[in-house]
This record gives structure tokens, sequence and C-alpha cells, in this order.
């Protein structure tokens, strides 16, 4: 295995990562204003589920454009030129949907909440959609000339396939999001979240379903076509496959009050969605719909051997720490949310009384 190849899989780790973590984020915000049916201690017990880790589960969007950049730098100028407007947008939501989390709290006035509450569920829900629809573009292809210039337009990203792996991740992330809150709260967010997650959960299946069908049947293209050898492909079969067996016993478990083995059996397949895609992808990064000689592989876009040598000793020694510390987050944040705990909430739920101590930040 060439050292392009193996940050090819590097990469697609981080992106399956950063789909099981910040999926759940997303998800909470998606639901704010449908499970707290209006009622701002709901709410700052929805937000304060991931108070202390969705800064933290960010990180690994910015590594994986990081490693992406430095790895495959043909690959990150190709994307970021031709998904430019997508990016924006999904970037401006990251940026507002941070702000509003550390704003909220500031001022004491339901308006002032209401709209940062609002700009939470909207600045959730942009990426959510969008970063499917880009991995289905991904997957199928676009226009590329042969200096690897974006030839097509906006409109291009608006074909059936993108769209509807747009519906497919918004539903994956929206039932992540009730899974979690199940896992996470007690008594009647609780059940509203199992009930929530029990209707989303169809909705996932089908659209995950034919979105991972329509990936096998039109993008999983042999070798001669530029894609993958055949044990490849029957690799990203099997991954799909057991995407939609572990989507599918999520929704089971959560049936049966099972919150925990729900949420670690979606994250499968959410997993093994991404690696399906990535391994259906393989071994080009970026398909052009033009012409078959001016895709982007993992050999003609990756960086120097000498620099992914450097890359891969550098990874080694800084990523088991990293992993190491976010595991250690979520230890210490483990435990259910059962109400607004007056001393303990975060400033972006509540703000301290001017005439008290400050309350610790989780």
């Amino acid at each position: 295995m060439h050292l392009s190849d193996l940050w090819f899989i590097a990469i697609a780790v981080l992106w399956a990562g950063y789909f099981v973590l910040e999926g759940f984020d997303f998800g909470v915000g998606i639901l704010l204003p449908f499970l707290s049916r209006g009622d701002d201690t709901t709410r700052r017990v929805m937000i304060n589920t991931i108070g202390p880790v969705w800064d933290g589960n960010e990180v690994w969007l910015l590594t994986a454009g990081g490693a992406t950049f430095a790895a495959f730098p043909a690959w990150y100028a190709a994307l970021f030129s031709s998904f430019y407007l997508p990016l924006l947008l999904i970037l401006i939501a990251l940026i507002i949907r941070g702000v509003s989390f550390e704003y909220r709290g500031k001022r004491d006035g339901a308006r002032w909440r209401r709209g940062w509450d609002a700009a939470i569920f909207l600045c959730s829900l942009v990426p959510a959609l969008l970063w499917g629809v880009a991995f289905g573009n991904i997957v199928r292809g676009i226009p590329l000339n042969a200096a690897g210039h974006f030839t097509g337009n906006f409109f291009t990203f608006l074909n059936p396939y993108a769209l509807l792996g747009g519906v497919t991740t918004l539903a994956l992330c929206t039932l992540h999001g009730a899974l979690f809150l199940a896992l996470k709260t007690t008594g009647e967010l609780r059940q509203r979240a199992n009930a929530t997650a029990a209707a989303v959960s169809l909705v996932a299946i089908v659209a995950g379903a034919g979105f991972l069908a329509w990936t096998g049947a039109a993008y999983l293209a042999p070798a001669s076509y530029g894609g993958a050898a055949s044990a490849t492909r029957a690799a990203s079969v099997a991954l799909a496959a057991l995407a939609a067996v572990t989507l599918i016993g999520a929704a089971l478990a959560n049936r049966r009050g099972r919150e925990g083995v729900a949420f670690a059996a979606n994250a499968v397949a959410i997993l093994a969605a991404v690696g399906s895609l990535f391994t259906a992808l393989y071994p080009r990064v970026l398909p052009s719909t033009t012409s078959l000689a001016y895709s982007l592989t993992t050999a003609n876009a990756a960086s120097a051997a000498t620099t992914l040598a450097i890359m891969t000793v550098v990874a080694c020694v800084f990523l088991p720490l990293v992993l190491a510390y976010q595991a250690w987050t979520y230890w210490v944040f483990r435990k259910r949310l059962a109400g607004p705990p007056p001393a303990t909430f975060a400033t972006l739920a509540m703000p301290p009384s001017p005439t008290a101590p400050s309350a610790p930040r989780r």
C-alpha cells in the first residue's frame, strides 16, 4: 500500500468520525424548536447535552480539511474552487452556530434567546443537508477540464442523486440527535426524543437505502472505468449492507427502550455508510464527468512521498493523544441531564447572576 492510499483511508476515517460526532450535535440543534415546545428550560437542557463537546467535535472537520490540504493538494484545490458556494454557506452556518451557543445566555431576555435558538436550528439544518449534497456530487463526479478546473455552475450540484444524499444526511443527523437526547436526558424530554427517533428512523431507512443502492448501481464503477477493483467494490457493497442492517437495528433498539444500543448502532450505520461512499470512490478522489482522463485519483492528486512520510510520523505521535483527550471528555460528561441544575449551567445556557460567583463552565 502506498502512503497516498493510507492517507485516503485516514481522511475517510476523519470524515466518518466527524459525521458520527458532529452528527448528533446537528440533530440536537435541528430538534431544538420541536422537542422543547416553546419551553426555555427544556431548550437549556437540550443545549447542555452537547455543551461540553460540540466545539471539540468540530475539530474533526478541521483535521479532515487540513489532512486533505497536506496529503492531496490538487484534490483540496479542486474541491474548494468547485464547491466554493456550498462550502461558504456551510462555513457561515458553522460560525453563526458557534456564536449562537455562546451568546444565547449573555442576556436575560426571552426574545434574545429565541433569536439565537432559531439561529442554532437553521445553522444546524443547513450543514446537515449540504454535506450530503456535497458528498453526493463528489461520488457522482463533476465537470472538470484537463487542468482540473470546474466547468459547471451552481445548478450542476442540484441533481437528483446529490439531493437524495442531502436528504439522507439530514435524516441520519436528526435521528442521531434524537437518539442522543434519549440517551442523555430523563423524563418527558426523553420520551419525546424516543418518539421522534421512531418516526425519523423510517425516513432515514428509506432515504439511506435508496441512496446507497443508487450509489452501488450507478457509481460503483469497475476498474476499467476508473473505479475500484472487484475486491474494493465488494467491500463497498458489504459496508452498505452493514449500514442498512445497523440502521434497522437502531430503530428496533429504540422501540425497545435500549437507548445505548440504539445510539451505538446508528453510529455504526453512519460509519459504514461513509466507508461505503469512500470505498466506492477509490482510487478516484474526484471523478470528472467531462472525461475519465481528467479525474483526480490518489496517485495524481497526492503530495510528494517525503511530505506524506512526515505527516504519517506526526499523525502517529499526536493522534492517540487527541483521541484519548476526547474520550476522557465524553467519559466525564457521560451522565444524563435530569433538569437545569442551578450551579452547573454553562454560560451558553444561562448567564451568572451579577451578585453571585460565576458558575463553573461545563
